[in-house]
């Protein structure tokens, strides 16, 4: 039982944050956007922590910030190794 919430809420929250980083990857698309307005800074709160620290490894590449991509792949990853179908927590 205790797995199973611990799973759930795993899948939940690592699903959430991977769903913010690829709406962040949407708004790098239009950047006149003002991502301190509602709803854009309930996108940017959460992500911008993550990315401040990556940007300082892997800046800019021709004036793109590929930083929430690398998230994306990260997350699903994590995702993928702890609760996905033979994952770690899983396989418990």
């Amino acid at each position: 039982m205790t797995t199973t919430v611990l799973i759930w809420g795993l899948g939940l929250s690592l699903g959430l944050i991977t769903f913010l980083f690829i709406f962040r990857i949407v708004l790098t698309w239009y950047p006149q956007v003002n991502q301190q307005r509602f709803p854009f800074n309930l996108i940017v709160w959460p992500t911008e922590p993550f990315l401040v620290v990556t940007r300082k490894i892997v800046p800019p590449l021709g004036g793109v910030d590929i930083t929430p991509i690398i998230w994306v792949g990260i997350f699903s990853l994590l995702r993928e190794m702890l609760i996905g179908q033979q994952g770690l927590l899983r396989m418990m």
